[in-house]
C-alpha cells in the first residue's frame, strides 16, 4: 500500500496519473488531501478550512489518519512525500514500526530549525529513495538528510533534468525528465518489493 502525500498548495490531484501506474505495477495507491494544501491540481477538500491549522507540522495529523486506515488494511505500507511531506514522511516512519519503504521527492527542512527531518532520518534503516529538482540546492538537501539513515538500502536519484516534488514524474509537468525518473522509481520499488 503506497500511501501518497502531496506538496504544499496543491491536492491529491498530484497523484492522477501517478497512482494509477503504481496500481498497473501491481501496487495498491492511495493520495489523500492534506490540510497544508491548495488547489494546483484541483481543489483540495481538506484544506478548505474547518476550522483546523494548516501548517506543515499539523498536516501530520492527515498523514496519520492515512496510516491507521493502511494498518486496517493490513497490506505492507510504503510512504511517499513530495516537497514538505517528504519532509514528513521522514518524520512519520521514524514514528512507526512497519512502514517498509519511504520515497521522498524534494525533502528538505522544512519544519523548523532543529533539523528534524535529519533526526528522523537518523533512526530509519528501511528502504529509502530520495530524489529532487535538478537543481544544486534540492540536491544536496536530499543527500544530506538521506546521508543521516543507517540504511543499508538508500538511493538517492539526481535527474539530468527534474522538478520540485513529485510533480517531476508527470509527464505534462516535466516532459523531458518525466521518463527518466519514472525509470529511477520503478526500479527501486522492484528491488525493495520483488
Amino acid at each position: 500500500m503506497i500511501l501518497l502525500f502531496h506538496q504544499a498548495g496543491s491536492s491529491r490531484g498530484e497523484y492522477r496519473t501517478i497512482a494509477p501506474r503504481l496500481v498497473r505495477d501491481g501496487f495498491s495507491a492511495l493520495a489523500i488531501d492534506q490540510r497544508s494544501g491548495g488547489s494546483l491540481f484541483g481543489r483540495n477538500e481538506t484544506a478548505a478550512g474547518f476550522g483546523k491549522e494548516t501548517g506543515y507540522l499539523d498536516a501530520a495529523k492527515d498523514l496519520d489518519a492515512a496510516i491507521a486506515w493502511a494498518h486496517s488494511r493490513k497490506l505492507p505500507i510504503v510512504l511517499w512525500g513530495s516537497s514538505y511531506s517528504a519532509a514528513l514522511v521522514f518524520l512519520e516512519a521514524a514514528k512507526q514500526t512497519d512502514i517498509k519503504a519511504v520515497l521522498a521527492f524534494s525533502p528538505g527542512e522544512y519544519l523548523g530549525n532543529a533539523m528534524p527531518v535529519h533526526q528522523a532520518a537518523a533512526r530509519l534503516r528501511m528502504p529509502l529513495y530520495v530524489t529532487s529538482a535538478s537543481d544544486a540546492g534540492e540536491v544536496a538537501a536530499a543527500r544530506s538528510i538521506l546521508a543521516a539513515s543507517p540504511s543499508q538500502t538508500k538511493q538517492q536519484f539526481v535527474p539530468r533534468r527534474g522538478i520540485h516534488g513529485s510533480s517531476t514524474l508527470l509527464a505534462d509537468r516535466d516532459p523531458e525528465g518525466a521518463p527518466e525518473n519514472w525509470l529511477a522509481v520503478e526500479t527501486f520499488l522492484r528491488r525493495s518489493f520483488p
